[in-house]
């Protein structure tokens, strides 16, 4: 029987262990094409038996990171340790990585086991040891009786999981995956997260993974580097991640997020006052901040954290604003409403469709009150 991987996360975080090593560390690292920079002066920590996920938009150095690792490119600045040793000058083919592509890169002459066995063969390691290690990959995927198959007689997620077999065959010290998925429909995609996830805790091994479905990232991964323009603007676990973004790129970058401008009017100790112009209101919010009384600031919560009534909520430390209903998205679990507060500002809040829809008790142009819990938003600055 596998071992559950919730207690086995949960207790996972050699970050925080001042005297932890870390596996590999990118220390000050730039890379240039011409005039484009595309890694900028990030420096970035990654431990033993840690998935790691780099998430970010195309173009924003989250691959060319991986590339320097891996050994293809080599960084303008900076150096990359692995263990403490610096890995300047040693080539791709001599580094205790393997990588898997997001084409998989299988050969499609060769059967399942051949594409897995390849990479021994270059080795010369002794048939029995391959044929011993090939058998073991193939147990670990599930794809036993589909040892002979060539690539184009396999689905996209067999093939997916032969390419896997294949980075993992070697034993490296790190499997980098540069968008592995994204070829899977969702459905598949979802399943295959999960697999990754019991396939690196059970061989106890660090991977690296590169996304830019932030989905995917939560799901997988123990900590996330949101990557733009070359830097790390937070490297955090999903759940820091998620509720107490460091930024508003980071805010509105996870998941969905109303923004609010507004300036701070007073604040004692995590209780403080923003009041936005474009409501003409004060919000309250219990959130720590080193912004001053007059700064400008921006309250943001998230929609599912958002309640709707017809009637003005009583609750104490609870925001209301009034609004209308502007439209309504069915999305099977839940509906998500837009509700317009200003002429210039509509916000979104998620209500779980817990009956059979028949009638809705709030529909189109109704005049409805969006509340929240001070406690349920948090405070952007930059």
């Amino acid at each position: 029987m596998k071992r559950p991987l919730c207690p086995v996360r949960r207790a996972f975080s050699p970050w925080d262990d001042p005297g932890e090593q870390p596996l590999i560390e990118f220390r000050n690292i730039s890379k240039r094409f011409g005039s484009f920079i595309a890694v900028d002066n990030l420096s970035l920590k990654i431990f033993k038996r840690e998935f790691h996920a780099l998430l970010g938009a195309s173009g924003c150095g989250k691959t060319t990171l991986m590339r320097m690792l891996a050994g293809f490119e080599e960084p303008s600045e900076g150096r990359i340790f692995l263990e403490g040793q610096d890995l300047t000058g040693t080539p791709a083919h001599k580094r205790p990585f393997n990588m898997m592509f997001q084409s998989y890169a299988l050969f499609p002459h060769m059967s399942a086991a051949r594409n897995i066995a390849f990479g021994l063969e270059m080795e010369r390691l002794p048939a029995l040891e391959i044929k011993k290690r090939v058998w073991e990959m193939l147990s670990l995927v599930r794809l036993e009786g589909f040892a002979k198959r060539k690539p184009h007689q396999l689905s996209g997620g067999q093939r997916q999981r032969v390419a896997l077999a294949r980075s993992l065959v070697k034993r490296p010290k790190v499997l980098l995956l540069d968008e592995p998925l994204a070829a899977l429909d969702k459905k598949l995609r979802e399943n295959t997260q999960l697999e990754l996830m019991n396939l690196q805790e059970q061989m106890r091994m660090t991977f690296l993974i590169v996304t830019h479905d932030q989905e995917e990232a939560m799901t997988v991964a123990d900590r996330i580097s949101v990557m733009d323009k070359g830097k790390i603007l937070q490297n955090a676990t999903p759940g820091e991640i998620y509720e107490q973004p460091a930024s508003r790129f980071v805010a509105e970058f996870i998941g969905d997020i109303n923004v609010l401008d507004g300036q701070i009017t007073t604040k004692q100790q995590r209780n403080v006052r923003i009041f936005s112009s474009v409501l003409g209101a004060h919000l309250d919010v219990r959130y720590s901040t080193p912004a001053k009384v007059g700064d400008s600031a921006a309250l943001a919560v998230r929609p599912e954290k958002m309640r709707l009534s017809l009637e003005k909520p009583e609750e104490p430390e609870t925001n209301a604003i009034p609004g209308e209903v502007w439209d309504i998205a069915y999305m099977g679990d839940v509906s998500i409403y837009h509700i317009k507060v200003a002429e210039t500002q509509t916000l979104r809040a998620i209500v779980a469709n817990t009956s059979r829809l028949v009638e809705r008790p709030i529909t189109w142009d109704d005049q409805v009150w969006l509340s929240w819990d001070s406690d349920a938003g948090v405070i952007l600055t930059r």
